[in-house]
């Protein structure tokens, strides 16, 4: 394969990347809902004269390139999500602001999305210098279920794949610096509904029912201790109550309470023995208190697990394309990401894009949360190189 040069897009494809962000960004949309996100980026993919691209989870994209030189002829897929968030943007500083009253692009979906379709562009124009085959994913629903990312595992859409490349925007990595790290960069997320039943009395002879409520709470203070006590800190276990509802009136025992919430973890290893002590403090609490407890949960995404040398050649590139202090390592998030699902599948990276700058210091899911344009084309080059080296052995 020729090695590539520095100018990795064309004029044309650096304004089809920004014109993109631009546009998803005016025009947000929640997830499983993409469908004029979905027929935008086809119809650029086609303006420059890719086709075939195929649908997947409904509202979703990906596109193969093949390569047409000779060499190792393998296979890397690249995902840039596309979903937006029920936030309203305050942001009137932006030219391209949401027209969705009350959605938002908050998390930097839109940069994703863009990147993903420049990445897509170059390798097309560049088809004949490589081997193999990239895939781009435009993978919707990353923020809600039913998501994404589980669709790409459950439809073998990477069976054959030598690797996985993704990518997030990061508030706390300087603009124009890089990050990433082996191992398990964020944690699962299962969700559970526990439905506590006791017997209604009046609130003036509890004696003569059995509280809900008084359970609820028991079991709030019990289940923590699952974690403070049972896991090691470095799983980093989460448990999260995240709903409560239930009470009549105030003055009788409450009959029943409904609670839901997540359990997060950063090993598969004892994903389901968290998940599976939740519910036995859950029926114990219940027991105890003289109720009953009915436990149900939905597995969620899986962590995102990164491969140990993928990250050193990323470390690498990042050194020797932008300089030794452009790279950084942060700490690993405490949440989900359901890319989870692709290193679930084969090798891969998760790398981390910084935005924080002046005007720009917003965490994400915020209404006032902002990235630079000036971020979005040495991102995407710096995806194409990644891809292009993974390509190459």
């Amino acid at each position: 394969m020729k090695i590539l040069g520095n100018e990795l897009l064309s004029e044309a494809e650096r304004d089809a990347v920004v014109e993109m962000r631009h546009a998803m960004h005016r025009q947000p949309e929640l997830s499983n809902n993409e469908w004029k996100t979905q027929k935008r980026l086809r119809d650029a993919l086609e303006s420059f004269g890719m086709t075939g691209a195929k649908t997947f989870h409904k509202t979703g994209l990906y596109i193969d390139i093949e390569g047409l030189a000779a060499g190792p002829n393998r296979s890397v897929a690249l995902r840039g999500d596309i979903d937006a968030l029920p936030i309203h943007e305050n942001r009137e500083d932006l030219s391209y602001q949401s027209q969705v009253p009350g959605l938002m692009h908050a998390c930097g979906h839109d940069m994703h999305g863009s990147i993903a379709l420049g990445t897509a562009l170059a390798f097309h124009r560049m088809r004949k210098n490589f081997s193999g085959r990239v895939r781009v994913f435009f993978q919707p629903a990353e923020e809600a279920e039913p998501c994404g990312g589980r669709s790409v595992a459950d439809e073998k859409l990477l069976d054959g794949f030598d690797a996985a490349v993704g990518f997030h925007v990061r508030t706390d990595i300087p603009a124009g610096s890089y990050g990433a790290r082996a191992g398990a960069v964020t944690n699962s997320a299962d969700q559970f509904e526990l439905k506590i039943e006791g017997i209604m009395a009046h609130g003036a002879a509890p004696h003569s029912g059995v509280d809900a409520i008084a359970i609820a709470g028991a079991f709030i203070n019990e289940v923590q201790k699952v974690v403070s006590r049972e896991m090691p800190v470095s799983d980093r276990a989460i448990i999260t109550i995240g709903t409560i509802h239930g009470g009549e009136a105030t003055n009788i025992i409450c009959p029943s309470v409904v609670m839901t919430g997540t359990i997060r973890t950063s090993t598969p290893e004892r994903r389901e023995l968290l998940v599976q002590r939740v519910r036995e403090v859950a029926e114990g609490v219940a027991a105890t208190h003289r109720g009953r407890a009915e436990f149900s949960y939905r597995s969620g995404e899986p962590p995102v697990v990164n491969d140990a040398a993928m990250v050193e050649r990323f470390r690498q590139l990042v050194v020797e394309t932008t300089g030794k202090d452009k790279f950084v390592e942060r700490p690993p998030s405490s949440g989900s990401d359901d890319f989870g699902f692709y290193s679930s599948c084969v090798p891969s990276i998760y790398f981390w894009f910084g935005s924080r700058e002046p005007g720009n210091e917003s965490g994400v899911h915020t209404p006032t949360f902002g990235a630079s344009d000036e971020l979005l084309i040495p991102t995407t080059e710096l995806a194409i190189r990644y891809c292009w080296e993974l390509l190459r052995s």
